[in-house]
């Protein structure tokens, strides 16, 4: 179990929305009357993606009857696409795409996925113990890593947590802040610029990429009984990192599902999404730090993605773009 913990914080495939071309979207799937197309989008592990979730269609397969389809799309722009033109019936998604399917009408979550028993996880801001920075507005007129610029921990939530603290945030992550500047890249870039790069002072990341190297005794108490990071690995690695700031509680990613699909295969394929186990999950044929990050998956709506929703109306981002 460790293993997988460990691929979970390495890999950060938690919410982060590609923002490249629609090009290279998904091969031509044509699914019949008893099959689903299930559309995946690569993480940034070199791992086979198909291979990871094998077992879990193989698991949807003998539940419901219905044959699954996969194929692995560019990225998750590249996802919605393929909602939309009905090329595809289910997909692992980002909370973004979710609520702007379940916005437009075009999807509905199925699930949200669950990483060893948490079904939230977290955005935090970090500095180095000797930059001198000792909360949010101190950062006016520094330089900030972040993750990818629509990544929902490694650039919104954190960019949430900055306009809050008072920080003209102006046009980010479509532009530029105005009180600060931005660097976008990916967790454990962000989270390396700031351990090697001295014009960087702080990074927002997800907990997965960072939390290990903050003191345990830094994290408010919700964190610590929410976050599956707590997991004996707080304050271990090296080098040390300070806290600056915990976003509150957010939901992981959601598996979701065509909304125009039959309604008798929905409701079948839901049933056996949010009933399947850890155990069930598991592929034989790689090694432990290639398996699904995520252990299981629970009932949601688009609903339960509200505090996202939040986020994207107060920063002013139009996801239609």
């Amino acid at each position: 179990m460790s293993s997988r913990r460990s691929f979970l914080k390495k890999t950060g495939a938690l919410g982060a929305l590609g923002v490249s071309g629609l090009s290279g979207c998904i091969g031509s799937v044509t699914g019949g009357s008893d099959s689903v197309n299930f559309l995946l989008t690569p993480s940034e592990s070199d791992v086979d993606i198909q291979q990871q979730y094998q077992p879990l269609f193989e698991y949807l397969e003998s539940e419901t009857g219905v044959t699954v389809e996969s194929s692995v799309a560019a990225d998750y722009a590249a996802v919605y696409q393929a909602f939309k033109s009905g090329q595809a019936d289910l997909a692992d998604s980002s909370p973004t795409i979710a609520i702007q399917g379940g916005n437009e009408g075009v999807t509905e979550v199925m699930g949200i996925r669950v990483a060893y028993g948490a079904a939230k996880y977290f955005s935090i801001m970090t500095t180095t113990p000797d930059s001198g920075i000792e909360e949010l507005a101190d950062l006016e007129g520094e330089t900030v890593a972040f993750a990818d610029r629509l990544s929902t921990s490694g650039s919104l939530f954190p960019l949430f947590m900055l306009n809050q603290a008072g920080l003209d945030t102006g046009n980010a992550p479509d532009g530029e802040p105005v009180d600060f500047t931005g660097q976008w890249s990916d967790h454990a870039t962000a989270r390396e610029t700031l351990v090697n790069r001295d014009e960087v002072v702080a990074a927002g990341t997800g907990a997965f990429s960072t939390a290990p190297h903050v003191p345990k005794d830094q994290f408010p108490q919700q964190f610590l009984d929410t976050s599956a990071e707590n997991d004996g690995d707080l304050g271990t690695a090296d080098p040390e990192l300070q806290l600056l700031a915990v976003s509150d509680p957010i939901p992981r990613a959601p598996i979701i599902v065509r909304s125009e699909l039959e309604s008798e295969m929905k409701s079948s394929m839901t049933d056996a999404l949010t009933s399947v186990t850890q155990d069930d999950l598991i592929n034989e044929d790689l090694s432990d730090d290639q398996q699904l990050w995520f252990t299981g998956v629970e009932p949601g709506t688009v609903e339960d993605y509200q505090p996202i929703q939040n986020v994207i109306d107060t920063l002013g981002i139009s996801l239609g773009q």
